[in-house]
């Protein structure tokens, strides 16, 4: 636990993105190319509030590529695992998007689209680049779990793209806010919900009863679902109230039980030396140590780092550098131990252990909070637009 400790607590913030705080676009996540073991990304996408996908170099955190060809807010951007030059992203106009990084063409390489009235507001790609897969909001009575076979030539072609496998359409009952597939299994999804589910598919099943490997129930309506564990077999989620839940999948068919640990709101039970906790943003399996690990952040932009052990999350460390508004998302690189994040200041950053801290002039723009937040708060009219509001 001292090598993870002392890891983040000498992470400072080495580059930011180029974009100002002028610049009041929200960045709402983030991806990095999955490059072979030994070797850093190179690559980085963030996904904005202005419906674009900004892909930028790691290292300097230049822009590189800019994407514009969704219509409604970016759902998720996923780099594809088996390749360095495809980047996918979902939207809650109905469709996935396959994006070549390596052409200078800005136009979709390829568009999948769903079926009529789907507004997409999860999805994720399996590992071995295969099959897609979008969680939709719900319309009527209907919220469906969307798949297409990723490979070109493999679905059937329309004039609004390639067309889905099928759905799964009986295990969720509202909006399905998380797709996550197993980071090593491509047959295994799990699926989170505002019905306070978690579900785990096998999805080489042939129908969507005998796919149904689990369901776990947060009690809650579910804003981050991730894969656990040393054998990867536990599933966490965290909640829209700041819940937090884990479970293991190992003990399905014994008489172990299968909750590990149940927090209620992480916000009440945490102790915090340094401030407080406003929400939980996402978290990651740390392999070498076989911890998972938390991020959760303040209004104000602080980052806090939190373990998960013996049933309860205690405070690690508080990153000392920080945004100025609310932190949307992160990607953890275990090969560089470096931290990129992004959020509603607009900006990217890129933090390293003990990087050369930003000039005065470079740290007084960072603090420039509360005109920026005011400005960039924007009322919407429909549970997609929400995808870019401020938390509060």
């Amino acid at each position: 636990m001292a090598e993870i400790e002392t890891c983040f607590n000498n992470l400072c913030i080495a580059k930011r993105s180029t974009h100002t705080t002028e610049d009041l676009t929200y960045l709402l996540d983030i991806d990095c190319l999955k490059v072979p073991t030994g070797q850093s990304s190179q690559l980085v996408a963030v996904s904005c509030s202005n419906h674009c996908v900004r892909v930028y170099n790691k290292q300097t955190l230049t822009l590189v590529q800019q994407f514009q060809g969704h219509t409604s807010p970016i759902s998720g951007i996923r780099f594809a695992q088996t390749s360095d030059q495809l980047l996918f992203s979902a939207s809650c106009d109905g469709t996935v998007k396959c994006w070549d990084v390596r052409s200078p063409c800005t136009d979709a390489a390829q568009t999948y689209k769903g079926y009529p009235n789907n507004v997409f507001i999860s999805f994720d790609i399996s590992c071995n680049d295969l099959i897609i897969c979008a969680g939709t909001e719900k319309v009527k009575e209907d919220t469906f779990m969307v798949f297409w076979d990723a490979r070109r030539g493999t679905n059937a072609i329309s004039p609004g793209g390639r067309e889905p496998l099928g759905v799964y359409s009986e295990t969720h009952n509202d909006d399905i806010t998380q797709v996550r597939f197993h980071p090593s299994n491509p047959n295994k999804v799990a699926s989170g919900s505002t019905d306070g589910l978690v579900n785990i598919f096998d999805i080489s099943q042939e129908t969507e009863d005998d796919a149904l490997l689990a369901t776990c129930n947060s009690d809650s309506s579910v804003s981050f679902v991730g894969w656990s564990g040393k054998e990867l077999e536990q599933i966490f989620c965290m909640t829209h109230d700041e819940g937090f839940y884990l479970w293991d999948l190992a003990h399905l068919h014994n008489d172990e039980p299968i909750t590990l640990m149940k927090i209620h709101d992480a916000r009440e039970s945490l102790k915090l030396d340094s401030g407080n906790l406003d929400y939980l943003i996402g978290g990651f399996y740390h392999g070498n140590t076989e911890k998972l690990l938390v991020l959760g952040g303040t209004q104000t932009g602080k980052l806090h780092l939190l373990n998960c052990d013996a049933g309860s999350l205690a405070h690690l460390c508080t990153l000392r550098d920080r945004h100025s508004a609310v932190v949307r998302a992160f990607h953890w690189d275990s090969e560089d131990h470096s931290l990129l994040t992004c959020g509603e200041d607009a900006q990217l950053f890129l933090w390293k252990p003990d990087a050369t801290e930003l000039t005065a002039e470079r740290k007084t723009l960072m603090k420039l909070p509360s005109d920026v937040h005011r400005k960039m708060r924007v009322h919407y009219k429909n549970k997609c637009d929400m995808q870019t509001t401020p938390h509060t």
